[in-house]
């Protein structure tokens, strides 16, 4: 089994296998789950004090905050840059 890691700014790290979804932080519904989210302890921000600009819905529920945009993320993935080490097997 190989986990791809991607790294979401600023030394923070995410499984891209938990991932559902990444998606632009400027909407209102979405503003609204993050602050639902961060009543309930699901939110884990990792924007290290920058102003978040994108979401990831990860499949335990809980949402990670990060200061790139969703474009980054994407291309990260993309090229692979996101990975640290490379894949690891586990």
């Amino acid at each position: 089994m190989q986990i791809v890691l991607l790294n979401i700014g600023y030394g923070n790290i995410v499984n891209m296998d938990k991932v559902v979804a990444v998606i632009h932080a400027e909407a209102a519904p979405i503003k609204r789950m993050v602050q639902s989210a961060k009543d309930n302890g699901m939110a884990v921000d990792a924007t290290c004090g920058r102003k978040t600009k994108c979401i990831l819905v990860m499949d335990s529920g809980h949402i990670v905050l990060s200061a790139l945009l969703p474009e980054t993320l994407e291309n990260r993935v993309i090229e692979g840059n996101g990975q640290t080490e490379g894949r690891e097997t586990m």
